[in-house]
């Protein structure tokens, strides 16, 4: 069996025998402050003790080695901001985020871990380099629709461009707006539909619901490729 099926078939059971929900409060929409406060308490992380800890703790099970995910069922967290998986990891474990299965098995997997486990396990991540995901391939027309809502948005709904908050090159902005660069395309897609969904509540006053409800399934998968296909070629 696999070190990601092992690690994925343990999450399970003990989900089943320490089911999240049950335990925790309901999720609560942060404010900009809340966010700010959290970030403004992080503490320092430590790139080496990160990359131990995402050993000895299973994270590259289903984040890889190097922060890449080695199936498209998770997240790549290579070239990730500090301060997002931070917050990501915090959401996790105090019920903040539990909009998929996926994110229960993440509950499970951080319940133990330390505000320092976090914030060291994050800097190793942004250590890393951004590595180009798989993604079909754009045509000309889907490109430039793509590339028109990262880098203009469409003023007619209220659509602000992707660049505002998450760079020009998907590298991520300020406080935790992620970066998107190398992100696989089926994390790109159901994060999307979560927001869009209203299943995830944790981004700042509700900055990415009112931003994906607007979008059509269409311009979530395109723009999921777009923005795999950054980051550098090769491992």
């Amino acid at each position: 069996m696999s070190r990601l099926n092992t690690f994925a078939s343990l999450a399970l059971v003990l989900a089943a025998a320490h089911p999240v929900h049950a335990a925790q409060p309901a999720p609560r929409t942060p404010s900009v402050a809340d966010v700010r406060a959290t970030l403004a308490a992080m503490p320092r992380g430590d790139v080496r003790r990160g990359k131990e800890l995402n050993q000895t703790l299973m994270c590259a099970s289903c984040h890889g080695d190097d922060g890449v995910a080695p199936t498209r069922n998770w997240a790549s967290l290579a070239g990730q901001r500090a301060a997002y998986t931070y917050k990501s990891l915090l959401d996790y474990q105090t019920g903040g985020r539990h909009e998929n299965p996926r994110a229960t098995l993440m509950a499970v997997a951080v319940k133990d871990m330390s505000r320092q486990d976090m914030a060291d396990v994050a800097a190793y991540y942004a250590s890393l380099p951004a590595v180009a995901a798989p993604a079909p391939r754009l045509d000309a027309a889907a490109h430039a629709r793509a590339d028109r809502l990262a880098r203009r948005g469409d003023p007619a709904r209220l659509l602000t461009p992707c660049a505002s908050c998450h760079g020009a090159a998907g590298q991520g902005g300020i406080n935790e707006t992620p970066a998107l660069a190398g992100q696989s395309v089926g994390s790109f897609v159901r994060t999307m539909q979560d927001y869009r969904a209203g299943r995830r509540v944790t981004d700042a006053n509700q900055g990415m619901r009112q931003f994906a409800e607007r979008l059509t399934a269409e311009e979530i998968r395109e723009l999921a490729a777009y923005y795999a296909r950054m980051g550098k070629t090769g491992r």
